[in-house]
């Protein structure tokens, strides 16, 4: 895996994957171009999550209709401002069974989620789960 990231002036950069996709990550305190790199990590984590709920609920034939995965952090409050908390909440559109949403994402953040596991050694990570019909 590679990854690369361009200058574009100011605080801004475009960063780039092995298979030529781009994103800009803006530094500034407007974040007018893009996510801040701290940003993108916690989206990061919301989307390797979800991956892992969704794949985990399908293999299990659940009815999922809908998933949405939302984070909270708090930072350290000097540099490095690493993450020290992160609050996940889930909300699971469909007739999903309680046991089957809270096994997936007990899963997901125990074993699966690998942007999880690097996060959880400088933060404390919960999540909770809500259920929409």
């Amino acid at each position: 895996m590679n990854a690369s990231a361009v200058w574009r002036g100011e605080e801004r950069f475009e960063v780039q994957s092995d298979g030529g996709r781009t994103v800009m990550l803006d530094g500034s305190s407007a974040h007018e171009a893009g996510p801040s790199p701290m940003q993108m990590v916690l989206g990061a984590l919301c989307a390797c999550t979800s991956v892992d709920v969704v794949s985990i609920l399908q293999k299990k034939r659940e009815p999922l209709e809908g998933l949405t995965v939302t984070a909270t952090a708090e930072q350290a409050p000097a540099p490095p401002r690493v993450f020290t908390a992160i609050h996940l909440t889930y909300r699971i559109r469909g007739a999903v069974t309680k046991k089957a949403a809270e096994d997936a994402v007990s899963l997901s953040k125990n074993k699966y989620c690998s942007v999880s596991k690097m996060l959880e050694k400088a933060a404390k990570i919960d999540y909770s789960i809500e259920y929409e019909s």
